[in-house]
């Protein structure tokens, strides 16, 4: 009888049906159980290398864990159920799985984890950017998909992280487009016809962003110390499923199969027509009875550097008054059958807080009005405040606190120089190296000490 071999020592042994196995041990399961590993080949030096390959793999605590591996589908919603929706804020959640569900699931969701290979997402990227999508969305579909595989790699689940061995799309910075002084006025004019006036200086003269503005409630405006306090802001989220059976629950909204080409339903659709459902489709939310935690939501905002407070400058400050004063009038006549009290400082006639998507809109109709060219809602307000106070003479580290960012560096991107700038301050360099003349009257009165020492400095510079 041959001796017992270790506990820990591999097996190597010629089957009865001619090909050589080798057996591995890896340790123990979850339930206890001795976790054996199997490898085979036609010959012996074959699978012994296979073997030592495995064994390696277990000494340097890399190898994956028994059972078998999850499909990427799987996975992304195991990932995303259980794992990111513990840290991310729900409208980052929310994008997630809208990127998942619309385009890693229906790219490589087949996949098994340790079957994917980088040609895969290579090709997905492919088809991404082939079928329209930006470059900035294929870079956010592959750190999304990039940091469920670190998850899955750092608990064993894969070897090896693919998605780091990918070069994704390289994506150009949007060049920001500002307002001028000028434009800022014309905007501000234009918009001093609309009720919704303050809410326009705060976001164009202050640089908050638009959820921190829509976000703002009267319990965090200090207007006695001259603070905001933007500790919320407002986000429309995707409802979720309340049921227990989401997929039946919209059984009268899945469409399994592709539009026909000369489809008319979706004509005015900005990106045409919808894909179809897959097949186990648990969206449609929106239509479920019991749904949830979707709607316009006030959400804490991202970083806590976010919610530093905020100088209000003095002129505002009786505008802002002035303004609390008409919302209370309004809501005194629309009375408690139809206001609906939320305390925010910017609300809709019956004061339910603005929406986002009309907020927008109007911002388009203003700049029409005022004859700016369209541009973003983020360049008219943060970047355009960041601009400003740069050309009024205050230094980067101060409008990295106003505008709360987090590094200098952060804020080097929202502060974009001006050509007229520019030339004033070549115009100085060149007086500099070359003094302008002097008018001849004054020059034959110029004393002996001035032309001296006019002389001397230009000694100096060269």
């Amino acid at each position: 009888m041959s001796p017992r071999k270790p506990n820990m020592e591999s097996s190597i042994y010629q089957g009865s049906d001619g090909r050589w196995h080798g057996r591995v041990t890896m340790g123990v399961k979850s339930d206890g159980s001795p976790d054996r590993r199997h490898r085979t080949a036609k010959t012996e030096p074959e699978v012994r290398r296979k073997v030592k390959e495995l064994e390696k793999l277990r000494d340097e605590k890399r190898a994956p864990k028994a059972g078998r591996v999850p499909t990427v589908a799987a996975w992304m919603d195991t990932y995303l159920t259980d794992i990111a929706s513990l840290k991310l804020k729900p409208r980052s959640l929310d994008d997630y799985w809208s990127k998942t569900r619309n385009d890693i699931v229906p790219g490589i969701g087949r996949h098994r984890l340790d079957k994917l290979a980088p040609e895969h997402l290579e090709k997905m990227y492919r088809v991404m950017l082939d079928e329209g999508h930006a470059p900035s969305h294929v870079l956010k579909v592959h750190r999304i998909l990039s940091r469920a595989l670190k998850i899955a790699h750092r608990r064993r689940i894969i070897g090896e992280n693919v998605a780091t061995l990918v070069d994704p799309p390289t994506v150009d910075e949007t060049e920001a487009n500002p307002f001028t002084q000028e434009q800022a006025h014309a905007f501000l004019e234009a918009a001093a016809k609309r009720p919704t006036f303050m809410r326009w200086i705060v976001g164009v003269g202050m640089g908050f962003r638009q959820g921190e503005t829509l976000g703002l409630r009267w319990a965090y405006v200090d207007l006695e110390a001259e603070l905001f306090h933007p500790r919320w802001q407002l986000q429309r989220l995707t409802w979720r499923h309340g049921c227990a059976d989401p997929h039946a629950c919209g059984t009268r909204l899945h469409r399994f199969e592709p539009c026909p080409a000369d489809c008319g339903t979706h004509r005015t659709y900005k990106r045409g027509c919808p894909k179809p459902c897959p097949k186990t489709c648990k969206g449609h939310a929106s239509a479920c009875p019991e749904r949830k935690n979707g709607g316009l939501v006030f959400t804490r905002p991202k970083t806590k550097k976010s919610r530093n407070p905020v100088p209000i400058p003095s002129p505002f400050v009786p505008h802002l008054r002035e303004h609390r004063a008409r919302q209370a009038e309004a809501r005194a006549a629309a009375g408690d059958d139809i206001w609906e009290e939320c305390d925010a400082v910017f609300t809709r006639p019956d004061g339910r807080p603005l929406d986002p998507r009309a907020d927008w809109e109007e911002f388009k109709e203003l700049l029409e009005e005022a004859g700016i060219s369209d541009r973003r809602l983020y360049d008219g307000s943060r970047h355009t405040a960041g601009t400003i106070l740069n050309e009024l003479g205050v230094d980067l580290v101060t409008i990295m606190e106003i505008l709360r960012h987090t590094q200098v560096s952060q804020t080097r991107r929202y502060v974009k120089g001006r050509s007229t700038l520019s030339k004033d301050a070549m115009q100085r360099m060149g007086d500099t190296f070359f003094p302008t003349a002097e008018p001849a009257s004054e020059t034959k009165t110029e004393t002996t000490s001035s032309k001296e020492a006019r002389a001397r400095r230009r000694r100096r510079i060269w």
